[in-house]
């Protein structure tokens, strides 16, 4: 093979690799919308709504410290976490700090959210995330998983997991309202 075929053959393997990539990569829009949500960084926006139809938007509770929490009816570790929430949501609510109890009602069943309430006294508002873009939006992968935000809607820590227990969810909160 002389020096010529050598460089069109050259050439040819450096185009086909080119297309390889160029059809292999990627099409259509991202599916993720960058780093999860963490610590020191402005919590994701949202606007949900309650089964009552009432509207909450993140952003609108500024000034507030919030408790984000992702959760489901059929979780384990999410209905053992709920009467500690409750009960830290009732001291500490007057004092500027709420809970948004985000139900993946996605991948829940819408029927037994109201009960769940009822049975827990869950006084909190619960927002359902009925297309999932909210738990996309924050990354979620497991549950529940918290986003505690301070007042100024940063992230001041991210626990992935539960129940939670009194004692966290206090020194949480704590921070949060700082």
């Amino acid at each position: 093979m002389n020096r010529t075929q050598r460089i069109i053959l050259y050439l040819l393997i450096l185009i086909a690799g080119a297309s390889w990539i160029a059809l292999s990569a990627e099409t259509g829009e991202a599916t993720a919308t960058g780093p999860a949500p963490q610590a020191g960084f402005l919590a994701p926006d949202f606007t949900l709504q309650t089964e009552a139809g009432e509207t909450y938007t993140l952003s609108d509770l500024k000034g507030q410290a919030v408790l984000v929490n992702m959760w489901a009816t059929w979780c384990p570790p999410c209905k053992a976490e709920m009467p500690a929430i409750e009960k830290m949501y009732n001291e500490y609510k007057d004092q500027g700090f709420t809970v948004l109890a985000v139900n993946n009602t996605f991948q829940d069943d819408p029927f037994n959210i109201s009960p769940f309430a009822e049975n827990y006294g869950l006084t909190f508002p619960i927002l359902l995330d009925q297309t999932g873009e909210v738990s996309r939006n924050y990354q979620i992968h497991s549950l529940p998983s918290s986003f505690f935000i301070n007042r100024h809607g940063i992230i001041t820590e991210v626990i992935i997991g539960g129940p939670m227990s009194e004692a966290l969810l206090r020194t949480r909160i704590e921070e949060a309202l700082k």
